[in-house]
């Protein structure tokens, strides 16, 4: 596995300890790495930091749509692999990319304070000042995302939605040069991390389109025995993002879905109370199953008493580090959440069109793996 380290802070000084910090390869990618570092660089001294960037399955796979390559991890399993063979100390991820089941002997130690979750609609050029409500029928949306193709699908069904893949650099330059689309649906936190807030057009209400589970959250992933790591990483652990995102993985992992079946959410945190809405629906939008469930926090959310990590007491949450400042009753009551409205969804009907998703995306996988033959 080839791997390139970009050295942080320099110092000769023994008592200095240098944490590896491993990362896609991606601008994006190196951009969010950067701001985890910064963020801990202002909560600790004496500390180096050295990021190790390497390509996943999922850089490297780039004219096959997400859903067809019918494999997990894509987009983590080589940061993983260097995190179980110590070449580095954490890892820095888009917390969507994670499987809500992580390889033995790992675990996230942090999750950074959200940014937006919500998808933006970014236009062609010659399409400046409209809205996805004013594109005629049959004007070409690019999406990688099934989750986004079918809501949208269900909303505009005189739209036409065709794969687009590659980093954010890469499905720009194709929006403005191909002549193909006429908009393509990305997440606001990346394009607001890049610093192109200009390209956005329009921001996708929930009521619309629904995000992914943990959409616009950083994770910082290190192994469990980790403590020196996990102890660090407390500092930028948020209360209200954890908690929010636990819900969300609970749901997901017990639909049993991934990034190969439409499945979306909408989680508010506001005075102590939880509320999460969840969805799933048909490959091509025109069914779908949705639900909410509610929790009152306000009873069970004060803090333990021990602050510190230890190895043999941190318990996890969908894979997720407990929070010291969050009881472990109230993260059982938002993991419960996240489980009981799975159950909701899974309805004779949200079963059936889950399973129905399942078996399209299998068919796809198994056409194309057809095709590469």
């Amino acid at each position: 596995m080839s791997t390139d380290v970009i050295r942080g802070m320099s110092c000769n000084m023994s008592n200095r300890k240098t944490f590896r910090v491993g990362s896609r390869k991606s601008q994006l990618a190196l951009i969010q790495t950067n701001s985890v570092i910064d963020a801990l660089k202002k909560v600790t001294q004496d500390v180096d930091f050295e990021i190790v960037s390497m390509s996943t399955t999922g850089d490297k796979i780039l004219d096959i749509a997400l859903s067809k390559i019918g494999e997990k991890n894509l987009f983590t399993r080589e940061l993983e692999v260097a995190l179980e063979t110590k070449q580095v100390d954490m890892v820095v991820h888009s917390l969507k990319d994670l499987p809500t089941t992580l390889p033995e002997g790992l675990m996230i130690g942090s999750v950074c304070k959200r940014d937006s979750p919500y998808d933006a609609v970014v236009m062609h050029p010659k399409h400046k000042g409209k809205l996805i409500q004013d594109l005629k029928d049959g004007s070409v949306i690019g999406t990688s995302s099934l989750r986004r193709q079918s809501q949208l699908q269900r909303k505009y069904p005189g739209l036409t939605f065709e794969s687009i893949r590659g980093n954010l650099n890469t499905r720009l330059r194709k929006l403005d040069e191909d002549g193909k689309y006429d908009a393509i649906i990305l997440a606001e936190a990346g394009l607001v991390r890049m610093g192109w807030e200009d390209r956005v057009s329009q921001i996708l209400s929930a009521d619309v389109c629904m995000y992914a589970v943990s959409q616009g959250a950083k994770a910082v992933e290190c192994r469990a025995d980790d403590t020196d790591t996990l102890n660090l990483l407390a500092h930028i652990h948020d209360p209200d993002t954890t908690m929010a995102c636990i819900a969300e993985r609970a749901f997901l992992r017990t639909l049993e879905g991934g990034c190969s079946v439409p499945v979306a959410v909408c989680t508010e945190i506001k005075d102590s109370k939880l509320s999460i809405t969840g969805g799933v629906f048909s490959v091509d939008g025109t069914q779908c199953v949705q639900d909410s469930v509610e929790r009152d926090l306000s009873e069970i959310i004060e803090p333990p008493k021990k602050k510190i990590r230890t190895t043999k007491g941190v318990n996890q949450y969908i894979s997720i580090a407990e929070h010291t400042d969050i009881s472990h009753n109230a993260l059982d009551a938002i993991m419960a959440a996240g489980v009981e409205l799975a159950n909701k969804i899974l309805t004779p009907e949200g079963a059936a069109i889950l399973k129905k998703a399942k078996e399209d995306t299998a068919k796809a996988v198994l056409e194309e793996k057809e095709r590469k033959n």
